[in-house]
């Protein structure tokens, strides 16, 4: 599975760590940045590229990192395609895959440890959309409302 992931530098020092333990997961990954720490940077400029590499289905899933999360969930749910959400748990990180077919999970990387964060990536991962009627229906009215359908 080819990956992609993007932090600013609120996130830096949590995406680095998840890069690594995806490579040694022998996931594909591509970053999209922060690639040095940079106090001055902002969040969309990393971001969004990963989230229209998403949305052109150049990477299969993405994983956007900000200090919060929060900034990072508001900029990449503005790309039409992408379905991400700021995961905390792991019930959520599996549970939007399988119903809501979340293609993007973001961290806030002054809030999530890295333990936590890699079981949360590997639920993440590891889930797939039921592809159920219900849910099907649900994702048609999200589509709707980016004008894609």
């Amino acid at each position: 599975m080819k990956l992609g992931i993007a932090a600013d530098h609120g996130g830096f020092a949590l995406k680095e760590v998840i890069r690594n333990f995806l490579l040694s997961q022998q996931y594909e990954v591509k970053d999209f940045g922060a690639h040095v720490r940079d106090d001055g940077d902002d969040y969309p400029d990393f971001v969004v590229p990963l989230a229209k590499a998403v949305a052109a289905k150049e990477v299969e899933r993405g994983i956007a990192i900000c200090g919060s999360g929060v900034g990072a969930s508001i900029a990449v749910n503005k790309i039409p395609g992408v379905r991400a959400a700021l995961i905390h748990d792991h019930f959520s990180a599996h549970q939007g895959v399988e119903d809501d077919d979340m293609n993007l999970l973001c961290l806030g990387g002054r809030v999530t440890g890295d333990e936590m964060a890699k079981e949360l990536i590997t639920a993440f991962l590891k889930a797939k959309f039921t592809g159920a009627e219900r849910h099907q229906r649900r994702l048609e009215k999200v589509k709707q409302l980016e004008g894609k359908s």
